[in-house]
């Protein structure tokens, strides 16, 4: 049964979400990750298992479905300069 670690609320929603892993300094995003979602706070709460398999996929030979160039910006440089 859900219930929120945030707010206690014992309501929710399934969604899905996209999430980027950093491993040894290379990036890996990961799209379509079902997630609960507490109707009251907004909490975001992935399953163990689903957790479980992300760590699995990230750590195996399994090759991407696709791969894309992703522009990076440095938020602490750009705070210095204005």
């Amino acid at each position: 049964m859900f219930k929120c670690h945030a707010c206690h609320s014992e309501e929710f929603h399934l969604d899905q979400t996209s999430e980027i892993f950093q491993i040894e300094g290379k990036f890996y995003l990961v799209e379509n990750i079902p997630m609960q979602v507490c109707s009251r706070c907004g909490e975001m709460v992935f399953s163990r298992e689903t957790t479980e398999q992300i760590r699995a996929m990230l750590h195996s030979d399994t090759k991407p479905v696709k791969s894309i160039a992703v522009d990076v910006f440095n938020y602490s440089s750009q705070s210095k300069a204005s």
